[in-house]
């Protein structure tokens, strides 16, 4: 590890910082719209329902809709607390990216840039403040991964192992609130393999030196990264066991599956914001998620990339794989790898509608890619510093100049939204 690396003193501040200030913005305002928007109209019902054990929205898995329906028990059927759920779960994948960026890279100043830049890349935003199963999945997937990486950072095996726990249950409630997250989730069972068989071949031994975690076997891995995770995802079906119809058979695992993938292929009819990934790639065009006068004013929520820091991180993604390449940069590597993996099974997974909002995870990894790249030039020569440092602050403005049409804010006049589409398939 450079030098530069070893001796960065950890901004674990600056992260709680830029996590609090995040979790301040998205809590501003988090009740408007009063009434349902966008996808809400499917997943608040739904756990409405769950509350009464009545099989709702069977196409996707149960934490997430756990989740915002324990709120709505707890806080009552109102829209903090069809909202409160992924507004806390992705303040807290936030974190957990930026400590995943530390123990990956150990530079601080790109863990810090990393913290701002998903704060401000639009998509983390705004599917922090709707009632969606994305960012429930997104922000535990990151827990899981930050949770692996500290894992191989740990001084101890005990730690390690504590560590490997907490990753895997993360993993599994990740899995078990939307598949959207299932190529990350198996990232670090596979990154454990392969660094094992670096190290040693595939002994499954417990050998003191072995890596990438000491005192930690290839069985004991495979237990906490692989099954401990599925018995987790599981683990979130028994609410479905109790439905007074057509509940969910215990030992039915194969079959619930088949099923679900049976429903999530049946939508076919078209739908005029399905895009594809490679428009995602390039911030082509965004969802409306809301338009209209609500709550006494025009409002609107457009679900979109940072126009400059999104474009910026395919410029950044070449770099890494460079640095991949030809500088053994095993953080530029990860962070691609991850990109790459959750982009690619949109790509060639054939399912018939695909949105935007499953760039969400690709977005976030190419953040910590460009995040890399700005520390790369920091360390040279001014210019560059002046160049990376006004990365950081065009990325930063373009999310002020934005707010107004991403956090429902009131907007002078209905054509006032002109003002912000920029590009024809933007409206």
């Amino acid at each position: 590890m450079p030098m530069v690396a070893r001796n960065a003193r950890d901004p674990l501040g600056w992260c709680l910082g830029v996590t609090s200030l995040f979790l301040l913005l998205i809590l501003w305002r988090i009740g408007t719209p009063t009434r349902y928007y966008f996808d809400e109209v499917h997943y608040v019902p739904a756990a409405l329902k769950l509350l009464d054990l009545i099989p709702a929205n069977r196409e996707h898995p149960m934490f997430a809709k756990e989740v915002i329906a324990a709120s709505i028990h707890f806080l009552g059927d109102r829209p903090l607390a069809w909202r409160i759920g992924p507004a806390l779960v992705g303040t807290l994948g936030l974190f957990a990216f930026s400590r995943l960026v530390w123990h990956l890279s150990r530079r601080r100043a790109a863990t810090i840039a990393a913290a701002v830049l998903l704060a401000t890349n639009f998509m983390w935003f705004v599917q922090s403040r709707i009632a969606m199963l994305d960012m429930i999945e997104a922000g535990l997937c990151m827990v899981g991964l930050w949770q692996f990486a500290a894992a191989m950072n740990a001084k101890s095996t005990g730690r390690a192992r504590l560590r490997l726990i907490v990753s895997g249950m993360a993993l599994g409630l990740s899995l078990a609130a939307k598949w959207s997250s299932a190529p990350a989730v198996i990232m670090p069972g596979l990154a454990f393999l392969i660094l094992r068989f670096r190290d040693s071949g595939l002994t499954i031994g417990n050998h003191k030196r072995a890596g990438p975690i000491p005192g930690i076997s290839l069985p004991e891995a495979a237990l906490w990264l692989g099954l401990f995770p599925l018995a987790v995802y599981w683990a979130t079906y028994l609410p479905a066991m109790f439905y007074a119809r057509l509940p969910v058979a215990p030992l039915g695992f194969i079959a619930q599956h088949k099923f679900m993938i049976m429903l999530q292929d049946s939508v076919r009819k078209p739908h005029p914001y399905r895009t594809f990934w490679y428009q995602w790639v390039v911030d082509w065009r965004g969802i409306w998620y809301l338009f209209k006068n609500v709550d006494g004013a025009q409002r609107g929520i457009v679900m979109l990339g940072n126009p400059f820091s999104m474009i910026a991180g395919l410029f950044a993604l070449l770099w890494g794989i460079w640095a991949s390449l030809f500088r053994r940069r095993f953080d530029a590597l990860a962070f691609a790898i991850l990109y790459t993996a959750c982009l690619a099974v949109w790509a060639f997974n054939g399912k018939p509608v695909q949105f935007y909002y499953h760039y969400l995870l690709p977005g976030a990894f190419l953040m910590a890619l460009l995040a890399l790249a700005l520390d790369e030039l920091w360390q040279r020569r001014d210019r560059w510093r002046r160049l990376a440092t006004g990365a950081m602050l065009v990325s930063v403005l373009m999310f002020a100049l934005f707010y107004p049409i991403i956090s429902a804010a009131p907007l002078p006049s209905k054509g006032a939204y002109t003002l912000w589409m920029w590009l024809p398939s933007w409206r």
